[in-house]
Order: structure tokens, then C-alpha cells, then sequence
């Protein structure tokens, strides 16, 4: 029978990169909502990150980056051990 005894085997480095994937997804969207819709008060990081003239464009960066950290935490996961 193969039982999962060790509830968590993906690492701390998944962890981080989730958190990360996390951080930057939300705070890209935010930051495109400000832009499209006005003041939003949640996550209001990104608008520090954002050089003037380019926040759009930061904002879809910051998404990315997102979704490749996700991935990155999918396969820090995944590994074999």
C-alpha cells in the first residue's frame, strides 16, 4: 500500500515560489484594475514598481513573471525523490 506518511514533499522552495506567483499575479491584476477603473486601495504595491508612462505594461509583466513562478512551483514540486 502506498501511503503518504510525509504530508508535504515538495520543499520549502515550492512554498516560496508559490507565495511568489501569488504576490505577483494579484498585485499585476490590481495594478490593471487601478489603471482601468481607478483607486484601489488592495495590494497598491505594484504601483511603486511601475516606472510612469509604462504601469500597463509592468502590470502585464508582473503577471507573467507570475504565472512563471507558478510553474516553477509546479515542477519544484513534482520532483523525484
Amino acid at each position: 500500500m502506498a501511503s503518504s506518511s510525509h504530508p508535504s514533499r515538495n520543499g520549502p522552495l515550492a512554498g516560496v515560489l508559490g507565495l511568489v506567483c501569488f504576490v505577483l499575479v494579484v498585485g499585476g491584476a490590481c495594478g490593471l484594475l487601478h489603471e482601468w477603473l481607478g483607486p484601489i486601495p488592495f495590494m497598491g504595491f505594484g504601483r511603486y514598481l511601475a516606472p510612469a508612462g509604462y504601469e500597463v505594461v509592468s502590470y502585464v509583466v508582473m503577471i507573467s513573471l507570475g504565472f512563471a513562478a507558478g510553474a516553477a512551483s509546479e515542477a519544484a514540486g513534482r520532483k523525484e525523490l
